[in-house]
């Protein structure tokens, strides 16, 4: 990167938000096997994730070979989506951003970070059961905002008439490709799709996927690269936690981290210790705070019920008063009973109460976690539900209403709470939640 008054210069890329209609539509899908197309012909590509996301990046993640950053206008904030932004360009040759839900829903928007940031939109149209309506969708979608759309790719085209009806229904909107319908697809449960780990045949599924996507390419090349003007460099964040070792948990029932949030840790001065809770790993001797992110804790219900290493050194560390910061699977974790439906699973027991699971969502949505230092920004995503008796040491507070949003748990070094923090929002924050007696 070259750097002149520590202002870091004006960089291009060819970039695209891809983005669709609504949820269910084929973003991921069609993203991973551009982004593995892409790749294949030798190109340099890095994705990003708008909103808060954990299971969708490390998908295109694999699809790309590159790490996944989400990018949100809120959550992420302006200045650092610049700065990932402006990085990516000097690394890249195509830059690729996955939207979510639809393109104008949420506050702020898919749309409004694409029109933030100069970046024309791809869209994602399901055409399994239209035609040349097509166009009328796409038309809306670009005149709407309005926002610059850079062309369409059309997902479960019956054939090539098919594909020859959505395209000319399209006018002055290029198609830039189709993809059939597909016997295999991205596998899914109650939080999204699946993680990479239980996918024995990932990579040639995404391999699969792109060769079948036909691919305008010299339409993508007559795409006008974007330039991104990033901000000054950030000022280096205090190493409050030089000297400590944060330890965290990661395996397939904890591993709903930010990739930010470890950045965020290190950036501190702490070292990190992962160990993994299902292999009946204690907590490892030298932890000076724990980390326990969310997950899919209630997969692994039993087993975790019978890990009775790590659910002695958590109560042991809990009351040596080391910190602990539980988020959503991690705080599930910490509960008397976890019902995984088969039953009541004994989990650690820091924290009084049973979680049980449920169809409905139980909580969507960006929200703010109230600090002395300041709000931490992130989101809450779960289908469980806790019935505790422990009162809430607080609320965080929902974005853009300000309405109360989930209960924030503070039992002795203990705080827990279905909420999922990003990091790097406040730093400051983050320290004095991993320091003994700054909570």
């Amino acid at each position: 990167m070259v750097m002149d008054t520590g202002v870091m210069k004006k960089t291009s890329a060819r970039a695209v938000l891809i983005a669709a209609v609504a949820s269910g539509q084929g973003k991921t899908t069609v993203t991973a096997a551009l982004a593995r197309k892409l790749v294949q012909a030798g190109r340099r590509v890095r994705v990003f994730k708008c909103g808060p996301d954990f299971i969708d990046p490390t998908i295109l993640a694999r699809a790309s070979g590159a790490p996944v950053e989400s990018l949100d206008l809120w959550m992420v904030g302006r200045e650092r989506c610049a700065q990932l932004l402006a990085q990516a360009a000097t690394e890249a040759d195509d830059i690729l951003i996955e939207g979510v839900m639809g393109l104008y829903d949420g506050t702020p928007s898919a749309a409004d970070l694409a029109r933030e940031f100069g970046v024309p939109v791809l869209a994602v149209i399901d055409a399994g059961a239209m035609a040349q309506t097509a166009g009328a969708l796409v038309h809306g979608l670009r005149d709407y905002g309005p926002i610059e759309m850079a062309g369409v790719i059309a997902n479960r085209v019956g054939s090539t008439n098919h594909a020859a009806m959505v395209k000319t229904s399209l006018r002055d909107i290029p198609l830039f490709g189709t993809l059939p319908k597909q016997s295999r697809s991205l596998p899914e449960r109650h939080l999204g799709l699946v993680l990479p780990g239980e996918v024995d045949d990932l990579d040639a599924l995404l391999d699969e996927l792109a060769s079948q996507l036909v691919f305008d390419e010299a339409a993508w090349e007559a795409l006008p690269p974007v330039t991104f003007a990033a901000p000054a460099q950030q000022e280096p964040i205090a190493a409050a936690l030089a000297g400590k070792t944060v330890a965290v948990a990661r395996d397939a029932a904890f591993a709903f981290i930010y990739p930010a949030n470890l950045d965020t840790l290190r950036r501190l001065g702490a070292r990190l210790a992962f160990f993994s809770p299902l292999a009946d790993d204690p907590v490892p001797a030298e932890a000076d705070a724990i980390y326990l992110p969310g997950g899919y804790p209630e997969l692994h219900a039993q087993q975790l019920a019978g890990a009775q290493l790590w659910r002695a050194s958590i109560r042991s560390a809990h009351a040596d008063g080391i910190p602990i910061l539980a988020e959503c699977g991690g705080m599930m974790a910490l509960a008397d009973t976890l019902d995984d439906g088969a039953g009541d699973c004994p989990m650690a027991g820091l924290l009084p109460g049973r979680v049980t699971m449920q169809k409905r969502l139980a909580g969507l949505g960006p929200q703010a976690l109230p600090t002395q230092q300041g709000p931490v920004r992130g989101h809450t995503f779960h289908y469980s539900k806790l019935e505790t008796t422990a009162p809430a040491a607080a609320y965080t507070s929902k974005n853009p209403s300000g309405m109360q949003g989930e209960a924030v748990y503070c039992i002795g070094s203990l705080t827990a709470s279905y909420f999922h923090g990003y990091f790097p929002s406040n730093p400051a924050a983050v320290a004095a939640l991993f320091t003994r007696g700054a909570r």
